[in-house]
């Protein structure tokens, strides 16, 4: 059975993640897509690989894709409320990877 994994990392793990994968033999289709709520640049992956090779995928994905923390200063909201703006650099965390695993009923390459 074949399986979608969709993996949104961090761009600054991105290029990191990219060789890591080429070197393991995954083939990935890349998108640079931004975060919702700060606003950074990441990056999507999307792979269609065998149901057996999945645990290696994670394994891959998980070493070169690290949360860390951040400081970060929230943008003032245009037309939101101002008591749920927070006037002073918050610490968050960034990084790290969310990935999502689908099945597929299908995969072919041309």
């Amino acid at each position: 059975m074949m399986k979608m994994v969709i993996a949104i990392v961090h761009d600054k793990d991105s290029a990191r993640l990219s060789d890591a994968l080429v070197e393991q033999d995954f083939r990935a289709t890349k998108l640079a897509t931004t975060g919702g709520f700060l606003k950074e640049g990441n990056t999507t992956f999307m792979m269609g690989i065998p149901q057996e090779r999945l645990d290696d995928l994670m394994d891959v994905i998980q070493s070169n894709c690290s949360s860390r923390d951040q400081m970060i200063t929230p943008i003032s909201p245009m037309g939101g409320h101002a008591d749920s703006y927070i006037p002073y650099p918050v610490e968050v965390q960034v990084g790290g990877a969310t990935v999502f695993v689908l099945p597929i009923e299908g995969f072919h390459q041309f």
